[in-house]
């Protein structure tokens, strides 16, 4: 039997709503899947797989860095191997961090070559934009262990959002994977294709205020029954992570500020991460008044999102906007525009509201790099600059310059 930890999209550094309390959050987080990883007892592991993005971002601050290699010491000194691929996140166009934490001993960036671990192979699948997945071939090199899993970074089928087909993987490879362990969509999940399990273990912190059901690892324990079949048992563990309190509001006619008041007031809010949701037919409501409360109910802060507005942000006294149907008027004005095919998938994509807010920056850049590798896109930067490099994905959300305490892989080498 091999028994290992699936965990993946733990994003550390990801300074969520430009607070530093949250980015320690994050990681938290991943030191606690590394705390249960070393534990004795019953908690023992023989590895822990990562399916991508350790990292929030190609250029991590340094502190995070440096709590990423201090966990996986302590993975190294309890003999725990840490095995993993790189995301979209944290992949640059040279050398990854991930081969750094592997040229220092700490780690394995898993390969079509297998690493096994107990009685179990594993093999590794690096995010791989959509225009350049045509070129796999799936060819893997043979192994003689008695299970196989393999590790990917991507939205597959039949998962929401996907966009790489698991049946297409799995029918061209030249190995019989018993277990496909996914990253980059943070809600758990689990389905059985073509006789084999696939299972995203979820964010370790929560990147979105979508997320809302507790956040936590895959156990997944490697086996045979009496017959001698392969056999792949997934279990979830939860994680002790900051609290989010979700509190929404539905104001009826004539109601306002002060019944949102008094709706937050109800909850918990002792260093908490307060999500209000304002939704009804009430009075226009000053998200400032709102926040103010949940920091007095003691909230680390507070995120107010009002639906009736547009784009939840407010909407200006003198704004002529039509509620009747708003996706309608949006639908009917994009073929208005006679957008390219790509335009129209760039549209669809920012306003999904399914997909995480943390996801949404990188699934652009993935259409934007398609769209210019099979020539959709006629126009580029006069100097030659690339949008959706690591350069623009070094940039913080609010447009300001990194921090002096970013480093890149060429800083720290």
């Amino acid at each position: 039997m091999t028994r290992v930890i699936h965990t993946g999209d733990t994003h550390v550094g990801y300074r969520q709503y430009h607070s530093s309390e949250r980015r320690q959050d994050f990681l938290d987080a991943f030191e606690a899947v590394i705390d249960d990883a070393v534990a004795d007892g019953d908690a023992s592991v023989d590895a822990v797989v990562h399916a991508g993005d350790l990292f929030h971002d190609r250029r991590p601050d340094l502190p995070d860095l440096l709590g990423v290699l201090s966990a996986l010491r302590r993975l190294d000194d309890a003999d725990v191997p840490f095995l993993a691929v790189v995301g979209n996140h944290e992949a640059t166009r040279g050398s990854q961090w991930l081969d750094l934490f592997s040229d220092l001993g700490l780690a394995t960036r898993l390969d079509d070559d297998p690493t096994v671990v107990g009685e179990t192979a594993f093999y590794g699948l690096d995010h791989v934009p959509r225009s350049r997945r045509e070129d796999l071939d799936y060819d893997f090199e043979p192994h003689d262990a008695d299970t196989a899993a393999l590790v990917a970074h991507g939205l597959f089928t039949p998962f929401p959002h996907a966009d790489w087909d698991t049946e297409t993987v799995l029918s061209a490879s030249n190995v019989d994977f018993d277990a496909m362990l996914l990253g980059d969509n943070h809600t758990p999940d689990r389905a059985e294709v073509r006789g084999t399990w696939v299972t995203y273990c979820g964010s370790t912190e929560r990147a979105s205020a979508d997320e809302r059901d507790a956040r936590g690892y895959n156990l997944v324990e490697f086996g045979a029954d009496a017959g001698g079949d392969a056999t792949v048992d997934v279990r979830r563990r939860s994680l002790d992570t900051r609290p989010f309190a979700f509190v929404d509001v539905d104001l009826a006619e004539g109601e306002g500020v002060d019944r949102v008041r008094e709706q937050v007031r109800q909850h918990d809010l002792t260093d908490a991460v307060a999500v209000v949701s304002i939704t009804g037919e009430g009075d226009p409501v000053t998200p400032a008044a709102v926040e103010e409360a949940a920091l007095e109910e003691g909230a680390l802060l507070a995120r107010v999102t009002d639906h009736r507005a547009v784009g939840g942000e407010g909407v200006e006294a003198d704004a002529e906007v039509e509620f009747g149907d708003p996706d309608a008027a949006v639908r009917e004005r994009i073929r208005e525009m006679d957008l390219s095919d790509a335009g129209r998938r760039l549209d669809e994509t920012v306003r999904d509201e399914g997909l995480a807010d943390s996801n949404v920056r990188d699934r652009v850049a993935d259409l934007v790099a398609d769209a210019v590798d099979d020539g959709s896109l006629d126009r580029g930067d006069p100097d030659g600059a690339s949008a959706t490099g690591p350069d623009a994905a070094e940039a913080t959300e609010n447009g300001e310059p990194a921090p002096d305490d970013q480093v890149s892989m060429e800083d720290f080498l």
